[in-house]
């Protein structure tokens, strides 16, 4: 058995195949994601199923496959790469008698985990009650019971009814923190709408270079690592360019296939920032073998949060893995196109700043005709960059 460290859990991936595409990209996806959360990946389970079952997801010869994955690796935990009821998900630990994981409360431990700030902390709890108050539904049964005996005798309602109830006060109380937040960032946001600057997102795929990018362009220490949501909390900086004076660049939590709709719901707040912007840009790992179904994953949040119509320039990022070259295009009006990049090496950066000089000048001028991206409307904007891990 290899060493490891007291506190790293080990887990058993599982990936069922259901006729969907990308499953390589998918299963790597998640092995990275397990990483991502302090555990270690000792083994994995596939297969191929018409559907889910109903009991227990995967099957009884698939669940009995898994059982002994767990015994052999002396394991902690299962990791399905899917959506789990709360049904199945209490058959199978009672089953594999050991704890089991879907896809979706993988990436609210990482969120829990990566948050810092005082409102990141109270978005990733409202997410987790939210999604724990749909599993108070029957996945619960030990606490139907009444409250009963001497020195135990409740108020006349089931420990299951006392428990939705102080969830629901918790989650309201949370709903209005998160509110008077929210507010007090729409002040601070007119405030800067006000001006001259032109205010610009960076947003992509989870792991796509988007805070090496934004370090490159600020250099502002922001944490960046090979690893997936790396960055939770919103930073801002200014960003000086030549014969325009400043812009206003904010990082962003990066998005990612089937991105819980509780996470985007409780982080409304956060994301409606994007919403507002004058320009995103739209970081893009063009090393990736999956980017064209990552960039649809990404706008598919992106009109979830409003910003749909957000001009975009696409950042083609990790130039320095896919080859390319570094490169500025532009279309048959003169418009920059594409602009290809390497955050971590710096090609191709002078080229972005170009292009955002070129952005601000027409904010500044009153003009909001930007570049147009490949496939967008002529409100859109597209910029390749390549380079960040």
């Amino acid at each position: 058995m290899d060493e490891r460290p007291l506190s790293e859990e080990r887990a058993v991936i599982v990936q069922l195949d259901f006729g969907g595409d990308n499953l390589d990209e998918q299963l790597e996806e998640l092995r990275l994601l397990t990483r991502s959360a302090g555990a270690v990946v000792c083994a994995e389970v596939h297969g191929r199923r018409h559907g889910p079952d109903a009991a227990t997801f995967a099957g009884k010869g698939k669940v009995l496959e898994i059982a002994a994955e767990v015994a052999a690796h002396e394991a902690d935990l299962v990791i399905f790469n899917h959506e789990l009821s709360a049904g199945q998900e209490r058959n199978l630990a009672r089953a594999l008698s050991c704890r089991v994981i879907d896809r979706t409360s993988l990436i609210l431990d990482i969120f829990a985990q990566r948050a810092q700030s005082a409102e990141g902390k109270l978005q990733v709890e409202l997410a987790q009650l939210e999604r724990l108050a749909t599993r108070l539904v029957r996945g619960w049964t030990h606490l139907e019971r009444q409250k009963g005996g001497i020195g135990l005798r409740g108020p006349g309602e089931t420990q299951l009814e006392t428990d939705r109830r102080l969830l629901g006060i918790r989650v309201r109380l949370l709903k209005e923190r998160l509110a008077r937040l929210e507010r007090q960032r729409g002040v601070q946001r007119q405030a800067r709408g006000r001006g001259e600057q032109l205010n610009v997102s960076l947003v992509g795929y989870t792991n796509a270079g988007k805070s090496t990018l934004f370090n490159a362009l600020t250099h502002a220490g922001v944490f960046a690592a090979d690893q997936l949501f790396a960055t939770l909390d919103t930073t801002t900086r200014k960003l000086w360019l030549p014969e325009v004076g400043h812009v206003v660049l904010s990082d962003t939590v990066g998005f990612i296939r089937d991105l819980p709709h509780s996470l985007v719901a409780a982080f409304h707040a956060t994301l409606e920032a994007t919403a507002e912007a004058d320009l995103l840009l739209h970081v893009v790992d063009s090393a990736s073998p999956a980017r064209d179904e990552q960039v649809a994953d990404v706008n598919k949040v992106l009109a979830e949060i409003g910003a749909a119509g957000v001009p975009q320039l696409t950042v083609l990022n990790k130039l320095d893995l896919s080859g390319l070259p570094p490169a500025a295009e532009r279309d048959e009006y003169g418009r920059i196109f594409r602009v290809r990049v390497s955050a971590r090496c710096g090609d191709g950066l002078p080229l972005l700043r170009d292009a955002l000089a070129e952005v601000a000048r027409a904010k500044t001028a009153g003009r909001r005709h930007q570049p147009a991206v490949a496939g967008a409307s002529p409100a859109g904007m597209t910029i390749d960059s390549d380079g960040s891990p």
